[in-house]
């Protein structure tokens, strides 16, 4: 015949291993859904950091197309002091036309400085004039 104790301590242990086990078993669930979430969310990341890195290089694109014609923008005082006397007019004329001031314009002719990267297109569009176009634009400034 058993061991009465043997025989209690195996019915404690059998009863304290099913209790465990009802409170774990919620426990498990809880762990085997983070565990789900978690993945769904690595899977989302990945598809975000995809789109981000696709529209990153179609912003690069855009971004080098739209610079292409800044950089085609180039300032040479000879040249653009050749300009200002085939157009003739005087430094001060010019300026009112590019909307800078008169010692601007000396200058840039004399070498001193250069026009800001945003005074280069309408430098540009100087270019593109002839005397009559500036003698009337400059009377509309005027």
């Amino acid at each position: 015949m058993p061991n009465i104790g043997y025989i209690l301590k195996q019915e404690i242990s059998r009863l304290a291993r099913r209790e465990i086990k009802q409170h774990t078993t919620a426990l498990h669930k809880a762990a085997a859904s983070y565990r789900r979430d978690i993945a769904t969310l690595k899977r989302q990341v990945v598809a975000l950091e995809r789109t981000t890195k696709a529209q990153n290089k179609q912003l690069k694109k855009t971004a080098t197309v739209a610079a292409e014609p800044d950089t085609a923008l180039r300032f040479r005082a000879d040249g653009f002091k050749t300009l200002r006397k085939k157009l003739g007019l005087s430094a001060e004329q010019t300026a009112k036309l590019l909307g800078v001031s008169g010692q601007s314009v000396y200058a840039w002719e004399t070498k001193r400085s250069t026009p800001r990267r945003s005074q280069l297109p309408a430098i540009a569009a100087l270019r593109k004039m002839g005397k009559r176009e500036a003698a009337a634009r400059l009377e509309e400034v005027t």
